[in-house]
Protein backbone atom coordinates (compact mmCIF):
# COMPACT_ATOMS: atom_id res chain seq x y z
CA UNK A 1 0.00 0.00 0.00
CA UNK A 2 1.51 3.43 -1.16
CA UNK A 3 1.23 6.12 0.97
CA UNK A 4 0.55 9.96 0.10
CA UNK A 5 1.86 12.57 1.05
CA UNK A 6 -0.03 14.41 4.04
CA UNK A 7 -0.45 18.35 3.83
CA UNK A 8 0.20 19.45 7.16
CA UNK A 9 0.04 22.88 9.76
CA UNK A 10 0.78 24.56 12.65
CA UNK A 11 -2.29 23.35 14.35
CA UNK A 12 -1.46 19.83 13.19
CA UNK A 13 2.31 19.40 13.61
CA UNK A 14 2.57 17.76 17.39
CA UNK A 15 -0.46 15.41 16.19
CA UNK A 16 0.89 14.59 12.70
CA UNK A 17 4.96 14.84 13.78
CA UNK A 18 5.87 14.51 17.35
CA UNK A 19 3.04 11.89 18.48
CA UNK A 20 3.90 9.51 15.01
CA UNK A 21 5.28 6.17 15.58
CA UNK A 22 7.24 6.45 13.08
CA UNK A 23 10.27 8.73 11.98
CA UNK A 24 8.31 11.93 10.01
CA UNK A 25 10.30 14.15 7.03
CA UNK A 26 8.76 17.11 7.15
CA UNK A 27 8.99 18.73 3.60
CA UNK A 28 9.12 22.78 3.50
CA UNK A 29 7.88 24.11 0.50
CA UNK A 30 6.34 26.70 -0.53
CA UNK A 31 3.77 28.06 -3.89
CA UNK A 32 6.28 30.61 -4.87
CA UNK A 33 9.80 28.53 -4.93
CA UNK A 34 10.79 26.58 -8.39
CA UNK A 35 13.01 24.69 -6.79
CA UNK A 36 10.34 23.11 -4.31
CA UNK A 37 8.12 22.10 -7.77
CA UNK A 38 11.43 20.26 -8.38
CA UNK A 39 11.61 18.09 -5.67
CA UNK A 40 8.01 17.33 -4.92
CA UNK A 41 8.19 14.44 -7.05
CA UNK A 42 11.43 12.58 -5.06
CA UNK A 43 9.51 13.31 -1.69
CA UNK A 44 6.39 11.21 -3.26
CA UNK A 45 8.32 8.41 -4.36
CA UNK A 46 10.11 8.64 -0.41
CA UNK A 47 6.84 8.55 0.54
CA UNK A 48 6.06 5.29 -1.62
CA UNK A 49 9.11 3.49 -1.13
CA UNK A 50 9.50 3.59 2.76
CA UNK A 51 5.58 3.54 3.40
CA UNK A 52 6.29 0.87 6.01
CA UNK A 53 8.79 3.05 7.99
CA UNK A 54 8.58 6.47 7.33
CA UNK A 55 5.58 9.17 7.55
CA UNK A 56 6.13 11.73 5.10
CA UNK A 57 4.41 15.34 5.37
CA UNK A 58 4.51 18.11 3.71
CA UNK A 59 4.09 22.30 5.03
CA UNK A 60 3.70 25.45 3.47
CA UNK A 61 5.95 27.77 5.22
CA UNK A 62 3.95 31.18 4.47
CA UNK A 63 0.81 30.15 6.45
CA UNK A 64 2.64 28.06 9.34
CA UNK A 65 5.43 30.76 10.92
CA UNK A 66 5.52 28.70 14.37
CA UNK A 67 6.95 25.47 12.97
CA UNK A 68 9.08 27.20 10.43
CA UNK A 69 10.73 29.37 13.01
CA UNK A 70 10.81 26.11 15.92
CA UNK A 71 12.82 24.44 13.38
CA UNK A 72 14.79 27.18 12.00
CA UNK A 73 13.62 27.16 8.96
CA UNK A 74 15.78 29.62 6.60
CA UNK A 75 15.20 28.98 2.78
CA UNK A 76 12.82 26.38 0.75
CA UNK A 77 12.79 23.27 -0.38
CA UNK A 78 13.79 22.44 3.53
CA UNK A 79 13.53 18.93 4.81
CA UNK A 80 13.62 17.94 8.67
CA UNK A 81 13.66 14.50 9.39
CA UNK A 82 12.00 14.23 13.18
CA UNK A 83 11.46 11.39 15.24
CA UNK A 84 9.26 12.34 18.43
CA UNK A 85 11.09 15.36 19.84
CA UNK A 86 14.23 14.58 18.29
CA UNK A 87 15.40 16.09 14.95
CA UNK A 88 17.86 13.42 13.09
CA UNK A 89 18.55 15.22 9.82
CA UNK A 90 18.01 18.24 8.50
CA UNK A 91 18.44 19.95 4.92
CA UNK A 92 18.06 23.12 3.44
CA UNK A 93 17.70 23.70 -0.22
CA UNK A 94 17.46 21.13 -3.46
CA UNK A 95 19.43 17.72 -2.81
CA UNK A 96 18.92 15.07 -5.07
CA UNK A 97 16.85 12.02 -5.15
CA UNK A 98 20.19 9.63 -4.07
CA UNK A 99 21.08 11.98 -0.90
CA UNK A 100 18.01 12.00 0.29
CA UNK A 101 17.67 7.90 0.06
CA UNK A 102 20.89 7.98 1.81
CA UNK A 103 20.11 10.95 4.53
CA UNK A 104 17.02 8.19 4.89
CA UNK A 105 18.34 5.07 5.01
CA UNK A 106 20.91 6.23 7.84
CA UNK A 107 17.72 6.13 9.93
CA UNK A 108 15.67 3.50 8.59
CA UNK A 109 16.23 -0.20 9.05
CA UNK A 110 16.23 -0.48 5.37
CA UNK A 111 16.71 -4.57 5.13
Amino acid sequence: MSKAVITITDADFETEVLKAEQPVLVYFWASWCGPCQLMAPMINSAASTYSDRLKVVKMEIDPNPDTVKRYQVEGVPALRLIQGEKLLESTEGVIGKEKLLSLLAKHLDTN
